[in-house]
């Protein structure tokens, strides 16, 4: 293993879990733990620098479980806890949105229980407004108001917003704008007050990760390619800022945090990497904690810990709060940094010289593991 995390929780779920499950969890859980860790940056193909750390922890507390539902048929594809309420809004595959009260019993019961007309996709609550918005599977997106007390949902609005599966939804409510990606491997952004779809981007695959920030008004796009787009938007029209690519596997979810700047992504490569958007320097951390593909991602920002969950049915705990040391940079070269022989690709010079280098090798921290220290060239 290249990291130790906080904490680790496994779920006894027949389902792997959901990309709303680490949102959810945030806030439901207490996520005050501490415990040994191991965490290790690793150069990605458009980073700069690297960096390890060891540092052992004592143990402090660990997650508790407070409540569990078990009333569905179908797989939830998105949750989230209902701020200032004990309540829980859910979305499944079996058409339901359900809206969940806790009573005195201490039991959950659903206050709100709407079928829709087809399977639901994913959704995006906002509690200022009490502002529903559901992805279906037709593509398209039905808005919904809650009542203060929460036991009575109206309709609102209906976008037609995409030709395929809704992916992601995501109302932003500074700029009363809703954005969305679908499998028809578009992005749109709509006016979530008078409905009219503002723009709309074409990506090069299926979008699967989504996220927004007020300030640059920058929209981050993650797809099954395993590439990352930077898009800059305005009222109506965007333009491209920049690409980069670090996952081998699809980029399952994304997660921003304005305060910090940084952007993480997790993927079907069972990892997660931590870009540094904000400090421009091209760092890039991968961490390695799932053995399946990550399902979704949330930032404690007050306690600077990072929230993942695999398909693997782990639930994964990473303080992101540390201080990091850089590395030398990684060097490209036709021959072995050893030997100072050729590699194997380079035919020329291996015909030339008639030799071929033995191996490569580069010094870098005694932190990090072996396989990290040498790369082996044929002999």
């Amino acid at each position: 293993d290249l990291t130790v995390p906080l904490a680790e929780v496994t779920t006894p779920s027949r389902f792997p879990l959901t990309a709303a499950c680490s949102s959810f969890l945030a806030e439901a859980l207490p996520w005050d733990v501490s415990s040994r860790r191991r965490e290790a940056e690793v150069r990605t193909p458009h980073s700069s620098t690297m960096a390890a750390e060891i540092q052992p922890r004592p143990q402090a507390r660990k997650p508790c479980l407070l409540s569990k539902i078990e009333a569905f048929q179908e797989v939830v594809t998105a949750a989230a806890i209902i701020p200032k309420e004990d309540g829980v809004i859910s979305v499944s595959e079996d058409r339901t949105i359900r809206v969940w009260l806790k009573r005195d019993s201490g039991q959950y019961w659903p206050s709100v229980y709407h079928t829709m007309p087809s399977s639901c996709s994913c959704m995006s609550f906002n509690p200022e407004t009490r502002r529903l918005s559901v992805g279906m599977d037709t593509g398209s997106i039905c808005e919904f108001l809650l009542s203060e007390d929460y036991n009575k949902m109206t309709p609102a609005l209906t976008y037609q917003a995409h030709q395929g599966r809704v992916a992601v939804v995501l109302f932003v409510l500074e700029m009363e704008w809703l954005l969305s990606t679908g499998q028809d491997r578009n992005f749109t952004w709509h006016c979530s007050e008078s409905g009219q779809q503002l723009g709309t981007y074409r990506t090069a695959a299926w979008v699967s990760g989504l996220q927004f920030d007020v300030e640059t008004r920058h929209a981050f796009v993650g797809d099954q390619s395993g590439q990352v787009t930077i898009l800059k938007l305005e009222q109506d029209s965007c333009s491209l800022v920049t690409t980069f690519k670090g996952h081998t596997g699809n980029v399952t979810a994304l997660c921003w945090d304005p305060v910090q700047r940084v952007l993480f992504s997790g993927s079907s490569d069972h990892s997660i990497i931590m870009w540094d958007i904000g400090g421009r320097k091209g760092t890039a951390i991968e961490l390695q904690g799932h053995n399946d593909k990550v399902q979704g991602l949330c930032y404690a920002s007050h306690t600077r810990q990072l929230i993942s969950c695999s398909s693997d049915g782990s639930i994964v705990i990473w303080n992101m709060d540390v201080t990091r040391q850089e590395t030398p940079e990684w060097l490209d070269s036709d021959s072995c940094q050893k030997c100072e022989q050729p590699f194997f690709w380079n035919f020329k010079q291996m015909w030339d010289s008639k030799k071929i280098g033995l191996r490569q090798e580069q010094v870098l921290p005694t932190e990090l593991p072996t396989p990290y220290l040498q790369i082996l060239c044929l002999h």
